[in-house]
C-alpha cells in the first residue's frame, strides 16, 4: 500500500545557529594593527579641555563718536535741513544704534537740580525699602541695588520712577519731604524730555519701512502702559580700574539674553558731565566721550520692530570717574508714545458737538420746506 504524502507525520525542524568557534590565545586580532585602533579609541574617548573666555564683553569696537545732531534742524520748517538731519539719525541708528542731540532746549539747569534732589531718594534706609523694591512684573518700579560676584561689595543702586499712584503713596510713607521735592523736579524734567521725544520720533520713523508698535507676546507692565520711565542711577565712588566694569556685567547678561526689562522707542539719557559712554548690542561695543550738556539716544526694542531689524536695541550707559565731591548720578528717560495717539486724534476730529447737530438739523429742515415749495409752486 502506497504512503501519501498526508500520511507522513510532521516532524519539527530545529535550526539552530553553530555556536562561536574559540579562539586560541595566541591567534591575533583580525585587526591590521592594534595601535593604531588603541590611538583612535583613546583620541575619540578623550574630553577636550574647555578654557572660557575672561571677558564677557562684546568685542569692543574702535573709537567711534556717533554724530551730533541739532535739535533745531529736525524741528525746522526747511525740509532740506529736515530730510538731511534725518538721514544721519537714521544712519547712526543703523550702524551704532545712537547719537547725540544738542540744542535740545532741556535747560542744563533742570538737570542739575533733578540730579541733586535725587541723592535725597538713595538716603532712605535699606529697612524701609523693602515695600519699594522693584520685582517685575508685579512692581516695575522701586529700588535695586547691584553687587559685586567677588566681595558682594555694593557697585550701584537704581531706582526706577513713573507716574505711578501706588508708587507715590508708599514713597510718600518712608520719605515725604524728600519724595515730595524729587517728584516735583522729575515731572517737569520728565515732560521737557517726552517733548523732545516726541518731535524727533516721527522724523525718525519716516525712513523705517514698519509702523511703532510694542513686539509681540509682550507683557502690559512694561513701559509702553506705565508711559515714560525715568531709571535713576547712583554709581559707586569705586577707585579700581575695573570698578565700573563690573557694574555693568549685569546689565550686559540681561540684554544679551532677553534684552530689556521694559518695552520703549527711545532711551533719552541724561548724563552731563560722564567722562565715557558706553554702548552694548550683540554686535560690539562701542565707547565715546560724549558732547557737554548733550542727550544721548538709543534704539529701544520698538524701533527695532519698527525698522524692520534695520536698528538693532541697544543698551547705553555712563561711566562716571569724577571726584569725590561728583554726585554720581545719572538718568536714563525710556519713552513710548501712547498706543491710543492717533485714535484719540480721530476721535476728536470725527466728534460733532451738540450745538452743531442742531445746527445742522435746522439747516436740514429749512432745505426741506424749501424743496416742498418749489415743487408745490412750479
Amino acid at each position: 500500500m502506497a504512503v501519501t504524502p498526508q500520511s507522513i507525520p510532521d516532524i519539527p525542524i530545529d535550526f539552530r545557529a553553530p555556536p562561536p568557534s574559540p579562539i586560541a590565545s595566541g591567534r591575533r586580532s583580525s585587526f591590521a594593527n592594534d595601535d593604531v585602533l588603541t590611538e583612535f579609541l583613546e583620541t575619540s574617548l578623550r574630553v577636550p579641555d574647555l578654557i572660557l573666555p575672561d571677558k564677557i564683553f562684546p568685542k569692543q569696537n574702535c573709537l567711534e563718536t556717533p554724530p551730533k545732531v541739532d535739535f533745531r534742524s529736525l524741528c525746522s520748517d526747511h525740509e532740506d535741513y529736515v530730510a538731511s538731519s534725518s538721514d544721519v539719525v537714521s544712519d547712526s541708528m543703523a550702524r551704532i544704534g545712537c547719537f547725540q542731540l544738542v540744542n535740545h532746549g532741556v535747560p542744563r539747569e533742570l538737570m542739575a537740580s533733578s540730579r541733586e534732589v535725587a541723592q535725597a531718594i538713595f538716603q532712605v534706609p535699606p529697612e524701609k525699602r523693602a515695600t519699594v523694591t522693584r520685582s517685575p512684573p508685579e512692581k516695575p518700579w522701586g529700588f535695586e541695588e547691584y553687587h559685586s560676584e567677588e566681595d558682594g561689595s555694593e557697585l550701584s543702586e537704581e531706582f526706577v520712577w513713573c507716574r505711578d499712584h501706588d508708587l507715590k503713596l508708599k514713597m510718600e510713607g518712608i520719605s515725604p519731604v524728600g519724595y515730595s521735592k524729587f517728584s516735583k523736579e522729575m515731572e517737569a524734567l520728565m515732560s521737557s524730555i517726552e517733548k523732545v521725544a516726541e518731535k524727533i520720533l516721527p522724523v525718525m520713523l519716516k525712513n523705517f519701512p514698519g509702523k511703532l508698535l510694542a513686539p509681540s507676546g509682550g507683557s502690559d507692565h512694561q513701559g509702553h502702559e506705565f508711559g515714560t520711565l525715568c531709571c535713576v542711577y547712583k554709581h559707586s565712588q569705586d577707585s579700581m580700574a575695573d570698578g565700573w566694569a563690573n557694574s555693568l556685567k549685569y546689565d550686559v547678561i540681561r540684554m544679551l539674553i532677553r534684552g530689556s526689562d521694559y518695552s520703549h522707542a527711545l532711551c533719552l539719557h541724561v548724563c552731563d558731565g560722564c567722562s565715557e559712554f558706553h554702548v552694548y548690542s550683540k554686535k560690539g561695543w562701542l565707547s565715546f566721550c560724549p558732547e557737554q550738556g548733550a542727550l544721548i539716544i538709543t534704539a529701544g526694542d520698538q524701533i527695532q520692530v519698527a525698522s524692520g531689524g534695520l536698528c538693532k536695541q541697544v543698551i547705553g550707559r555712563p561711566i562716571l570717574k569724577g571726584e569725590k565731591d561728583d554726585d554720581g548720578i545719572s538718568m536714563a528717560f525710556l519713552y513710548s508714545p501712547p498706543n491710543d495717539t492717533t485714535t484719540s486724534e480721530t476721535k476728536k476730529e470725527a466728534t460733532i458737538s451738540l450745538g452743531q447737530q442742531a445746527l445742522l438739523a435746522m439747516i436740514l429742515i429749512l432745505v426741506y420746506q424749501f424743496l416742498i415749495f418749489v415743487y408745490k409752486k412750479f
